[in-house]
């Protein structure tokens, strides 16, 4: 895990794996649009676009899920590294950007919902 000169705390895929395999309290929140989404998408992820998080309190989409560790991801990461910084701007703790996003998480041969 690095923090970005921005202040993001990004977390690689290897280390995103680890975190898979043993952490319960995480969620993994996908960032792109809705047809990004279905097209691929890691197991497990839940659906918040960017856009969505624009104004928003972060209680409002987060609801119980507000106290678990959060990896964000978009396609490179740079619009997971922007939500990070929303979130942490609304007081949002434990939430990391995925670097290099799914594109990353897919060249290293990591598993994808597809349709």
């Amino acid at each position: 895990m690095r923090e970005t000169n921005t202040g993001v705390r990004e977390i690689s895929v290897e280390e995103f794996e680890v975190m898979i395999e043993n952490h319960d309290d995480l969620l993994v929140v996908d960032v792109r649009n809705a047809a990004e989404f279905e097209h691929e998408h890691i197991p497990g992820a839940l659906l918040i676009p960017l856009a969505t998080l624009a104004g928003v309190p972060a209680e409002h989409f987060l609801g119980a899920h507000q106290m678990k560790t959060l990896v964000l991801c978009s396609e490179y990461g740079t619009r997971s590294a922007q939500a990070v910084d929303k979130l942490q701007q609304m007081g949002v703790q434990n939430v990391y950007s995925l670097a290099g996003g799914i594109s990353r998480w897919k060249s290293q041969g990591f598993a994808l919902v597809t349709k």
